[in-house]
């Protein structure tokens, strides 16, 4: 009992509400927390956008992978729907994408794979970015589908940082794997 009265007076030294379960022993997020986290706006990666990666013919590996292991295949690899931790009513999604050989895409990385990062404030990630002296390869480029922009790590890995609008793919509709 006096752990459950320490954990509210917690919640409410931080300006929160909280419920208690019928148990009485596990306090749960309430909504004024839930805004907390959906209000953060700090730069940084929220999760990964997607996996890229040399093919000597991408139509017949995308379809292989399809045929094999399930995945919903379209003209530029498969995109996979998942719900985002944070909102559960939102839906997230990650692009698995294989490239022809020849690309110069992932250039100027010698990797034969790219890995795409969700962020959040593209911009003030940049700027850090910048300030801790991190190679950007290009400027921000803004689609209706989100923000994008490249790095370089110290490994010479071309990272793709993209500030999503799932919403756009939603409203595409279309397979995606799950």
């Amino acid at each position: 009992m006096k752990s459950i009265i320490l954990i509210l007076l917690v919640f409410l030294a931080m300006g929160c509400d909280s419920t208690i379960s019928k148990d009485g022993n596990n306090a749960t997020l309430n909504i004024k927390q839930k805004e907390l986290i959906m209000a953060d706006i700090t730069p940084k990666v929220t999760g990964i956008g997607g996996i890229f990666f040399h093919s000597k013919n991408p139509k017949e590996t995308s379809a292989w992978y399809g045929k094999n292991l399930g995945l919903a295949i379209d003209e530029y690899g498969s995109p996979f729907e998942y719900r985002n931790a944070n909102n559960p009513e939102e839906i997230n999604y990650f692009r698995w994408s294989p490239f022809d050989d020849t690309t110069e895409y992932f250039a100027p990385s010698k990797k034969e794979f790219m890995i795409n990062y969700r962020v959040q404030n593209i911009e003030g990630l940049v700027k850090k970015l910048k300030e801790n002296g991190v190679t950007i390869v290009d400027t921000i480029e803004e689609f209706e589908y989100g923000k994008f922009v490249h790095i370089m790590d110290p490994e010479g890995n071309k990272i793709e940082l993209w500030e999503p609008v799932d919403s756009v793919f939603t409203k595409m509709g279309g397979p995606t794997t799950k």
